[in-house]
């Protein structure tokens, strides 16, 4: 079946020109759930619950990450476990609300704690989960460190909480057919961490891009990020999809010109900039202060821009 000719209302203002505007000062914008915000539709049949554009916080109970799911017709996919029990517990309940078919599978989209604490809940509910082979080592070797700092700012929010690994695992490719949906889940390449997953909907264009894309928030790099094999995954399988609908890992749902901008540009924009840089004789101080003011709008510059310059240039410095 084939839906990429129909566009939802709330898709018509996703993937306009001008990207939605985030902001960090925004209060929760679902009193009464742990859920930042109440699940919408954003084709037939594929839900997301649009995290925080901040960081994760007690007010928001650690969901500064989209919680997608699929209704097939024959079972409930769900992307992304949450940062906390009582997050996939939420979304259960809102699911609920949508459809009587069961959850047949959860997929971790990385091994990063707000995608794979909440697998503590489904674990309960006996749900397979999959993830990626190296997001899966990831949570063997650093989930209870993860855990720990998630007590830390959820506190009483973190009840319930326990690190529940990956029941099942796949290295490039696992292609799920369900109901009225054929889902491949992807691993493209090395991007923004180990294990990046990404799930397509080749039959609707759309793919639930994972921390693999970005365009509301800045996006972080970490020690373990390699920038110029981001790009090269962007470029070589990403990009290839030709998706028209992109959920990325945190912010609203858009398209891919957006998530161009604000992830594969801004990675070679700096890149550029940290190399010329380093062409004028620049130290790693100096480094941290490159001008990437083109991109000061993003919610979480200030907290990402510098440690961001810093590690790029730690990188090309020896290439």
């Amino acid at each position: 079946m084939t839906m990429r000719r129909s566009l939802p209302p709330f898709l018509g203002l996703c993937l306009a020109a001008s990207p939605l505007v985030a902001s960090e000062d925004i209060a929760d914008q679902y009193p009464g759930s742990p859920l930042y915000s109440k699940p919408i539709e954003v084709i037939p049949h594929v839900w997301s619950a649009i995290g925080a554009t901040a960081p994760p916080t007690y007010e928001n109970t650690g969901h500064n990450n989209n919680l997608s799911f699929i209704v097939t017709g024959d079972g409930v996919i769900v992307i992304n476990g949450g940062a906390a029990y009582v997050l996939a517990e939420a979304l259960h309940q809102e699911i609920r609300t949508i459809t009587d078919q069961p959850v047949r599978l959860v997929i971790n989209e990385n091994g990063q704690g707000h995608a794979m604490l909440g697998n503590s809940y489904w674990a309960e509910q006996a749900v397979p989960i999959l993830a990626h082979v190296d997001a899966a080592d990831e949570i063997k070797d650093r989930g209870n460190r993860i855990l720990e700092g998630m007590k830390r700012y959820n506190r009483d929010k973190a009840a319930g909480t326990f690190v529940a690994p990956p029941t099942q695992t796949f290295e490039d490719k696992h292609t799920i057919k369900m109901g009225d949906f054929r889902i491949e889940v992807l691993h493209l390449g090395p991007a923004h961490g180990p294990g990046d997953t990404q799930v397509w909907l080749p039959d609707q264009g759309l793919v639930i891009a994972g921390d693999m894309a970005f365009h509301q928030r800045m996006l972080p790099i970490f020690e373990d990020t390699i920038v110029a094999d981001w790009i090269e995954t962007w470029e070589t399988g990403f990009e290839a999809l030709d998706a028209t609908y992109v959920i990325p890992g945190h912010g609203t749902p858009t398209n891919m010109a957006q998530v161009r901008r604000y992830t594969r540009d801004y990675l070679l924009y700096l890149r550029q900039k940290v190399g010329e840089h380093l062409d004028a004789g620049g130290d790693l101080a100096e480094a941290y202060y490159v001008d990437q003011s083109p991109f000061a709008h993003l919610d979480t510059f200030e907290e990402l821009a510098t440690r961001n310059a810093g590690r790029v240039y730690e990188q090309m410095e020896f290439e």
